[in-house]
């Protein structure tokens, strides 16, 4: 009865990846476009460049950038590729779409450049439990990238995780 209390968990090899330790803080913009097309709604590319040509761009210097068209004007290509190149020299990321669609593409890409070596044969808990809401696609994809190093994979908390994958 005199025996100490021993944490298991924190004793073991389990490592616990928290994709919300990794989420990268920065501001998050967005850009409606319509204001930028003859009344909001056709894109006349003189005049559209030489909205582009007046606006600070700076404005977005290290922040996470969504653009998109609030009208149902329809927008050709080129013309998110030309904003891209006036916010590339400043903004981290340029999205088109939403903000939250934004959010999505920036946990992509935070899993697709995630160095995981460190999780090379050691069994893997994927936290679940995040102040941050993260798409199921994203932690689909980590599992992925994980399992191929990783001697196992959970998802959930050491205390009561959920077994996705076990190495042979």
């Amino acid at each position: 009865m005199d025996e100490p209390i021993v944490n298991r968990v924190a004793n073991s090899v389990l490592v616990t990846l928290d994709l919300e330790e990794l989420y990268p803080s920065g501001p998050r913009k967005y850009i409606d476009i319509s204001p930028w097309l003859h009344e909001g709604l056709v894109l006349r590319e003189k005049d559209f460049r030489a909205q582009l040509a007046k606006h600070d761009w700076s404005q977005y210097q290290d922040c996470f950038v969504a653009m998109h068209c609030d009208s149902d004007a329809i927008i050709p290509g080129w013309a998110y590729m030309l904003i891209a190149t006036h916010l590339q020299p400043f903004a981290r990321i340029t999205h088109v779409g939403s903000l939250q669609s934004l959010e999505t593409a920036i946990l992509e890409q935070l899993v697709l450049t995630l160095d995981v070596s460190d999780y090379k044969g050691v069994p893997v808990i994927i936290k679940g439990c995040s102040d941050k809401e993260i798409p199921d696609n994203v932690y689909v994809q980590l599992t992925q990238k994980i399992q191929g190093v990783a001697k196992s994979v959970m998802y959930g908390e050491a205390c009561s995780s959920v077994p996705l994958y076990k190495k042979r």
